[in-house]
């Protein structure tokens, strides 16, 4: 057990990583480090897949925790737009290793996946 770790800490952190970890944020935030703030509409047009419960759902976590900033202009009908914040800007950059990884190892493990399960059918029979 590492000297700093409180198990009274895990939930909390379990639960931000759960989160942060989660596809529909990691898409979300890709899409808002190009800097600009962008409408729900547009937000939803870049990412496949997402419904728009699904989106508004998720960038709530993501204000609600300070990651993205929530700017609504008085306009009939009210215009939204949605950025990162420095917070939000700084998670990203402590990502971008993650991504490199996961793009330089993506085809090597996806051979291992068929070569484990290749192996455990081979077992079953």
């Amino acid at each position: 057990m590492h000297p700093d770790h409180l198990p009274e800490d895990c939930r909390p952190i379990s639960n931000l990583l759960s989160r942060i970890g989660d596809k529909w944020t990691i898409l979300v935030m890709r899409v808002l480090e190009q800097g600009e703030p962008i409408r729900f509409k547009e937000l939803h047009r870049a990412i496949g897949g997402i419904s728009q419960r699904m989106l508004t759902v998720t960038l709530r976590h993501l204000e609600r925790d300070g990651l993205v900033i929530r700017t609504v202009y008085p306009t009939i009908p009210p215009r939204v737009e949605y950025e990162l914040s420095e917070r939000g800007l700084g998670l990203q950059q402590a990502m971008v290793p993650l991504f490199e990884w996961t793009k330089d190892n993506a085809r090597d493990i996806y051979q291992s996946q068929i070569a484990f399960d290749l192996a455990k059918d081979k077992a079953v029979t």
